[in-house]
């Protein structure tokens, strides 16, 4: 049953999971790319504010001022909530796409998978026929032996009862 050579049912349903796969982690890929470079550009924008702010506070001219602008920093200004609406939206986007790219290969995949076992049912039930003849045979061969040994048998005995008169 098992061969050196690998099935064409085999090889196009691993092929079908490999593209199925490739294109999977493309759609990955570039989902970590795009969140990556939310994630700078938010990490930039802070240290740009931060930056901007620092300066600010080193340039304040007296305890008032220097206290207004720590607490204005203290309030949220929708650069956190933007944030989160962006990075929720790349991965909606992600999410689609990863459904997309399942809906387009699931059916190629489930094609190729069945074939597959089709295949393997198919070979099994050759090799159990060829294995279930093999046993007929041999059982035949030994019930034909001692047929044979039966009759050699019988013929000495007879001799062995002839001699005995």
């Amino acid at each position: 049953m098992f061969t050196t050579s690998i099935s064409p049912a085999l090889k196009s349903h691993l092929q079908a999971q490999l593209d199925f796969a490739a294109d999977l982690s493309r759609k990955l890929v570039d989902t970590a790319q795009q969140v990556s470079e939310l994630n700078l550009r938010a990490a930039q924008e802070m240290f740009e504010e931060f930056n901007r702010t620092s300066q600010q506070m080193l340039a304040a001219r007296d305890p008032g001022e220097y206290f207004s602008l720590t607490l204005s920093q203290l309030q949220p200004d929708g650069k956190l909530q933007r944030y989160q609406q962006q990075l929720s939206h790349l991965v909606a986007n992600a999410h689609v796409e990863i459904n997309r790219t399942a809906e387009t290969h699931l059916p190629e995949t489930s094609r190729t998978a069945a074939a597959f076992a089709d295949e393997v049912v198919r070979k099994t039930a050759e090799e159990t026929e060829k294995a279930t003849q093999r046993q007929r045979d041999l059982i035949e061969k030994m019930h034909a032996g001692v047929l044979a040994d039966g009759a050699g048998q019988d013929k000495e005995s007879g001799r062995q009862t002839g001699h005995a008169h």
